[in-house]
């Protein structure tokens, strides 16, 4: 009996991780095709995905710590918290781990010489994040949660990776140019513009009473990103 039933749960667990895997895979290809001046090597976007998939694992035990800190100080009934743990705990360690391994591994690479491979770098980065949370999501609560997270989680990450790579861009070229006051501040700003970003959108999909605002905030968000994604790809320059 056993065999008989073996390969249809191998299929069934194919199937969820292919539904989690696929809208990361089309979103990636779609970022590396408007990369026009030097499209960068596979094996560098590889080591960027496991990047990815190692800032989520960073961010679930920075998560852990820190919600406990916050469970022992803030009463969780009240609107501060949710607050603190969309924006702060959430938003910050996620988007933190991501550039923290993003920095890592790209910021001396002899690969980054023009401003628009920042946004390849940050959403290679931020898919791999989002492929590795989106199986864990998939395989715990099936299909259904799949098909919702494709249309707004795993697109949702890649433009947190896009806000990120367009400063992160604009720091190298700062870099490059000497000029590392600004460098500093285009940095910073990868970390908080997407944190403000994710735990805005955190804070209101947690609202079960403002669906209509959570439609309208992915969808000003879709637009926006692709917008930078096309200009930047437009406008991109060598940097080195």
């Amino acid at each position: 009996m056993f065999y008989f039933v073996l390969p249809a749960i191998m299929t069934y667990n194919f199937v969820l991780i292919a539904a989690a895997v696929i809208p990361a895979i089309i979103l990636m290809i779609k970022v590396y095709l408007s990369d026009r001046l030097e499209p960068e090597s596979p094996q560098l976007l590889w080591r960027l995905i496991q990047s990815g998939i190692f800032s989520a694992l960073m961010a679930l035990i920075l998560e852990r710590v820190f919600s406990t800190v916050l469970n022992s100080c803030v009463d969780a009934e009240s609107s501060l918290y949710n607050v603190i743990l969309y924006f702060g705990v959430v938003a910050f360690s996620e988007e933190g781990a991501k550039y923290f391994m993003l920095r890592r591994k790209t910021w001396r690479s002899p690969e980054f010489d023009c401003q628009y491979d920042g946004v390849v770098y940050a959403v290679f980065v931020s898919l791999g994040f989002a492929l590795w949370e989106n199986i864990s999501y998939v395989m715990t609560y099936g299909f259904s949660t799949a098909l919702v997270r494709a249309v707004t989680a795993i697109p949702g990450h890649t433009c947190f990776g896009v806000f990120m790579g367009i400063f992160y861009g604009i720091a190298k070229r700062c870099d490059n140019c000497g000029n590392t006051v600004q460098s500093k501040i285009m940095r910073v700003l990868c970390v908080v513009l997407p944190a403000i970003i994710h735990g805005s959108y955190d804070y209101i999909a947690s609202s079960g009473n403002n669906a209509l605002y959570f439609i309208g905030f992915i969808a000003v968000l879709f637009i926006v990103s692709y917008i930078l994604v096309m200009r930047s790809s437009k406008r991109d320059r060598y940097i080195a």
